[in-house]
């Protein structure tokens, strides 16, 4: 097999995962995204061990265990990862990662349900 077909593959894997991780406003969909970029670089990794090593002489296969490795820290991330969503979707109810940002940064959504902002005596104004 030809090194241009993996390669090919990887690149469309690696550039699905970069349109999930720039489009997706959902924090688990990022997650799964960044797992397929991840992926992508395994098979990169796979297949030019092989080229590689038919090539040259060399028989350590160091591609095959970079991509072991990258595989259990992978598995960490999503792990770690799903935790934080997690207990962020429990005290904030929402893995949306705009509002997320939105009420990290101290702002509140603009509509009709939101009192006007000013100072006391306006609001006191408003009330009476």
């Amino acid at each position: 097999m030809h090194l241009a077909y993996p390669a090919v593959l990887s690149a469309l894997l690696f550039c699905t995962g970069l349109y999930g991780v720039l489009a997706r406003r959902n924090a688990i969909l990022v997650l799964m995204s960044v797992e397929l970029m991840l992926n992508a670089v395994n098979l990169n990794l796979v297949a030019f061990d092989v080229w590689l090593s038919k090539a040259a002489e060399e028989t350590l296969h160091s591609g095959q265990a970079l991509t072991l490795f990258t595989i259990a820290i992978a598995a960490a991330e999503i792990g770690i990862g799903l935790a934080i969503v997690l207990a962020v979707h429990r005290n904030r109810g929402t893995s949306d990662i705009d509002r997320l940002r939105d009420t990290a940064e101290g702002h509140e959504p603009d509509g009709p349900d939101t009192p006007a902002t000013g100072t006391a005596a306006e609001k006191a104004e408003a009330t009476a």
